[in-house]
């Protein structure tokens, strides 16, 4: 499988700075998994929206995938409890 190049929103950037360290690091770890497989074992589409999560520990990583132009965004990273506001 070719691999997708990973693309970041902005605002993803400020999520980052509210997680810890340790699990940041877990974080991003899958997400650069998501290059290689954007549809790994366990993610779930989210009703409504062409958008997907994955989960890491007590975070969500909510994505987009574009076959087409074989790229992942990565629109939200939060706790669970938070991330779906």
């Amino acid at each position: 499988m070719a691999g997708y190049k990973i693309y970041f929103k902005k605002s993803v950037e400020k999520d980052f700075r509210k997680i810890p360290r340790q699990d940041l690091q877990k974080i991003l770890s899958r997400i650069e998994a998501l290059a290689e497989y954007p549809r790994p074992p366990g993610h779930e589409k989210l009703s409504g929206q062409e958008k997907y999560r994955v989960r890491q520990g007590l975070y969500r990583i909510i994505y987009s995938i574009q076959d087409r132009e074989l790229t992942v965004w990565v629109v939200k990273v939060g706790h669970r409890k938070d991330v779906y506001r």
